[in-house]
């Protein structure tokens, strides 16, 4: 198969390569909260380079070295940063084989041109929740606490999945934020709060669980207003669409879904 020339790649995704391997299963349709499981007869091998939302870092690193053990022959590339930045890096020409979204809003701008490979399938759900400093020094109990004087207060920008939801609960609750800074990811506004930059951050409940103790969570009712659909697809110029489908379908196997419970996201 032919395939242009890629180059751009933004230097701020974190890039880590680990070794993958998974088996190829049927096509599922976009939504489908079924999983499938690796076949025990067949390896596969190879390497493909997955562009995944920042929130899925530490979930989709596991899964990888899953792979590695399982079919040695097998690697894989990952690339983590703001969902929006990722569609626009492969619509620059990138190089990646699956595209993993924090939302659906994102997912769609590539499901509507020729560079996604059929439909994506919808493998988990995140709330967001409030973080702030261990032993919560600011005393704050829910949304309207963000706008108290002195309260230094970080989100996500609107382009950025974490951004979108902020929005739709500000909108549900009435309350009007007023962030300090806006962030490309919600990796940059946990690393504020956790460094001190700021008192408080709008994050995904699995940023909080998954910052070790570095933050405390403040869990908000208006949460559920702005439930995230993380779906996963294989990209049209994929170099090997074999592979790149049996990671997604490894996702949503049942071993993948104990990773991504585990981690504090919930079923799609």
């Amino acid at each position: 198969m032919i395939r242009r020339s890629r180059s751009l790649l933004v230097p701020f995704a974190v890039v880590a390569t680990l070794g993958l391997s998974a088996c190829s299963t049927a096509d599922a349709p976009a939504g489908s909260s079924s999983s499938s499981s690796s076949s025990a007869d067949t390896e596969e091998s190879g390497s493909i380079t997955v562009f995944a939302a920042a929130s899925l870092q530490k979930t989709f690193t596991t899964l990888g070295k899953q792979f590695e053990t399982a079919n040695p022959g097998a690697s894989i590339r990952f690339s983590f940063a703001g969902s929006s930045d990722l569609v626009t890096q492969i619509q620059n020409g990138a190089p990646a084989d699956v595209f993993a979204s924090a939302d659906e809003a994102n997912m769609a701008k590539l499901s509507s041109t020729d560079l996604a490979s059929g439909s994506p399938w919808d493998f988990a759900t995140n709330v967001l929740e409030i973080a702030v400093a261990p032993g919560n020094p600011k005393g704050i109990a829910n949304l309207d606490d963000l706008t108290a004087p002195g309260v230094q207060l970080v989100t996500c920008a609107a382009p950025v999945p974490c951004g979108a939801a902020t929005a739709k609960v500000e909108s549900a609750s009435g309350v009007d934020l007023e962030p300090v800074s806006e962030e490309q990811s919600v990796t940059d506004v946990l690393g504020k709060v956790e460094s001190g930059q700021a008192d408080a951050g709008l994050v995904y409940v699995t940023d909080v669980r998954g910052a070790g103790g570095k933050v405390d969570g403040v869990p908000f009712d208006e949460s559920g207003k702005a439930v995230n659909t993380y779906p996963i697809g294989v990209l049209r110029e994929s170099q090997d669409p074999e592979l790149a489908r049996a990671f997604s379908e490894y996702v949503r196997s049942a071993a993948g879904q104990r990773v991504l419970a585990d981690a504090g996201f919930g079923k799609p």
